[in-house]
């Protein structure tokens, strides 16, 4: 699982930050969250591709979160995507895109499939599933979790090698589990594949007061991603707009005992000299943090 931050500001772009976005790539598949504007010319920056299956899930209808939907749409079909797109989000999300289609025309060579979140899980791939749970903002607003189903345990070559068994279809065969037969002899996967790996995960919690299930979704999560508007000097403004300060999202990750804290949504009253100690102030409550930077690359 690898996370590309394409926008890491809060509200307003900077002439370092754009709006906020973030891409992961899982195996075959793109997922994005949240769509601030500019975030195709982002992509073209990662040279991700653009036609690749691709699920965009939406937090809330904050003009920061969404508008960047209707050019990165308009910008897949000028540059010959032909796969259906998904989208995900609350309730509104489907008049929004509607609206677009009807008063801002544009041929589509895809199909955008919209779907408003009325359970979970929000989707399910061959290789992961999507989880949401409702958060605390000032409007209604989803908080997402991606978690890899487990992963074949590691193949031993040598091992397999030592049994005779050659290199070539066989080895795909126990590496699928299956049980094969060399030279007369039955040779068991669990001879050669150790035990299943877990999967990772990661957890995104849009814009947010810290809350109780928020600490559920992300719980063990080898990222978390959530929004560090504010300086712990200015918690009041925090609580007044129901966002977040830096430390008490490192809170949020102590308690959910998560691997990695990824702080975004970082305000534009900032500059560098301040983002150094937002981070800092973070580190004292949760060492693991990191201040995400646009196209900052992180593995997970």
């Amino acid at each position: 699982m690898e996370v590309t931050f394409l926008g890491t500001s809060g509200s307003l772009p900077t002439s370092s930050r754009s709006l906020p976005s973030v891409l992961v790539r899982l195996e075959g598949v793109l997922v994005m969250l949240d769509c601030g504007e500019g975030a195709q010319r982002q992509m073209m920056r990662t040279k991700v591709g653009f036609n690749k299956k691709m699920h965009i899930l939406i937090s809330h209808m904050h003009g920061d979160h969404v508008l960047g939907l209707p050019g990165l749409v308009q910008s897949m079909s000028l540059l010959g995507r032909t796969k259906p797109l998904y989208i995900h989000g609350p309730e509104g999300i489907e008049g929004f895109m509607k609206a677009v289609e009807k008063y801002v025309p544009c041929h589509l060579n895809f199909e955008v499939k919209v779907e408003e979140f009325h359970g979970n899980p929000v989707l399910e791939e061959e290789g992961f599933t999507v989880s949401a749970t409702w958060v605390k903002h000032s409007q209604p607003t989803l908080g997402y979790a991606i978690v890899e189903k487990p992963k074949p345990g590691r193949f031993n070559p040598e091992e397999a090698r030592r049994l005779g068994v050659p290199e070539g279809p066989l080895w795909k065969r126990l590496q699928k589990g299956e049980t094969v037969v060399v030279h007369g002899r039955r040779v068991s996967p669990r001879r050669v594949v150790g035990p299943p790996r877990p999967g990772k995960k990661l957890a995104y919690s849009g814009d947010t007061r810290p809350c109780r299930s928020l600490i559920a979704l992300a719980k063990d999560a080898d990222l978390l991603i959530h929004e560090g508007t504010f300086s712990a000097s200015m918690a009041d403004k925090a609580k007044a707009y129901l966002h977040s300060t830096t430390v008490e999202a490192a809170q949020v990750a102590l308690k959910a005992h998560v691997k990695r804290l990824a702080l975004i949504h970082i305000s534009a009253i900032y500059g560098e000299e301040e983002e150094a100690a937002l981070l800092r102030e973070a580190r004292e409550v949760f060492p693991e943090t990191l201040l995400a930077q646009d196209l900052m690359k992180v593995e997970v």
